[in-house]
């Protein structure tokens, strides 16, 4: 359950925007994609979507994960949703999904991510508090509702990850009265920004955000573009730009849409 538990810690769990299936799926994607150092070049989106096409990946009891794989190396990530009024899933119970719980899968993370999903799959048929989402009001819930998961799996965990557990657990528990307020998973969801950059021969890029600071950032940054299209992702003056998705038009004009966010989550 490492790359769970690692998605807590580092604010990987966010409160859904959405009640709408496909994009509360591209939003979770989005934060996969966002992460530093990942190693993939993008496609993480189209990859979620196009294997939900092919099977849903909800599994019951209020919960989905779907998931994305990569022949590039890196490690098993996740990022975890949490919609309070339930998501239309059209799983095999027909129930709304309160949970989704989104997996990258290198190649050679293989193992670890059946592993990892089969031990969440076990704790979530086995134990009754893990079917009763609806009943949760704050994110601090899910996450404690979480880390119940994780504990299931205990025995079969390593002792530095067993400890990474009970270190966050304990720190919940010292700022809950804090955390319900302003919870740092939200925060992390409000640093990521939308950005859209238009482009034509011989004409300066365009970008579209309600950032001002990343707008002149990027208008500023010529070789941006170039950054985006070899490889998927750029910096940009303390943001780290992740391109989703490109729709050309004629006479060489497009549109590059971006999700940015500050280095460092600031």
């Amino acid at each position: 359950m490492k790359s769970l538990l690692t998605a807590l810690q580092e604010g990987r769990l966010i409160e859904l925007p959405d009640n709408d299936k496909q994009k509360s799926l591209e939003y979770l994607a989005t934060i996969i994609e966002a992460i530093p150092d990942i190693g993939d070049v993008g496609g993480i989106t189209e990859s979620v979507l196009a294997r939900e096409q092919l099977h849903n990946t909800g599994i019951g009891k209020g919960w989905a994960c779907p998931h994305a794989r990569s022949t590039v190396s890196g490690e098993l990530l996740c990022s975890v949703g949490w919609s309070p009024t339930g998501i239309d899933y059209g799983g095999p119970d027909n129930g709304p999904v309160h949970l989704i719980v989104m997996y990258y899968v290198p190649d050679a993370q293989k193992n670890a991510y059946l592993k990892e999903i089969s031990s969440l799959a076990k704790a979530i048929q086995t134990v009754p508090s893990m079917q009763k989402l609806a009943s949760l009001e704050e994110l601090g819930d899910v996450r404690h509702r979480l880390l119940d998961a994780i504990s299931i799996a205990m025995e079969s965990m390593t002792p530095d990850a067993r400890a990474r557990m009970i270190q966050l657990d304990v720190k919940h528990a010292a700022t809950h009265d804090t955390a319900e307020k302003s919870p740092i998973t939200a925060d992390f969801a409000h640093h990521l920004f939308p950005v859209q950059i238009i482009t034509a021969p011989g004409l300066k890029p365009v970008a579209l955000a309600q950032h001002a600071d990343l707008v002149q950032a990027m208008e500023s940054q010529p070789e941006l573009m170039a950054g985006l299209d070899q490889h998927g992702r750029a910096d940009c003056k303390g943001f780290h730009v992740v391109l989703r998705s490109v729709t050309r038009f004629q006479m060489d004009r497009a549109v590059h849409d971006c999700i940015a966010m500050p280095v460092g989550g600031k």
